[in-house]
């Protein structure tokens, strides 16, 4: 029983950190924070971040494409935070570790990096 509540309390800080740095990349970005822990819309708002059209949505709704998808518009994410291609597979495959890095480090958000 302590160890199921431990793994609990450790499970439950996680989350929080995680919830948090998107939450804060978010306000970087200049989008409400609120809309990061929101499903689908936050999609649509990451879609914006990244500069992507939101029709793309649609694409993430294909298996496989979807992979390709995520992982193009988490580039795009870190560009637009003034990282590069190396941050953006970080935050496509270690999101709940770089998510909280990019929101609480000093990147600043520079705009989309299609424009």
């Amino acid at each position: 029983a302590i160890f199921g509540t431990l793994f609990m309390l450790v499970w439950l800080a996680v989350v929080v950190l995680v919830i948090a740095g998107f939450w804060k990349t978010f306000a970087k970005a200049g989008k409400p924070g609120w809309a990061s822990i929101i499903p689908i819309y936050n999609i649509i708002v990451l879609l914006e971040i990244a500069g992507r059209p939101i029709w793309w949505i649609i694409l993430l709704c294909v298996p496989l494409v979807n992979f390709v998808i995520l992982i193009l518009v988490a580039i795009d994410i870190a560009k637009a935070f003034g990282k590069g291609t190396g941050f953006g597979l970080g935050l496509a495959f270690l999101g709940p570790i770089f998510y909280p890095i990019l929101g609480f480090g000093s990147a600043k958000y520079a705009g989309s990096p299609q424009h």
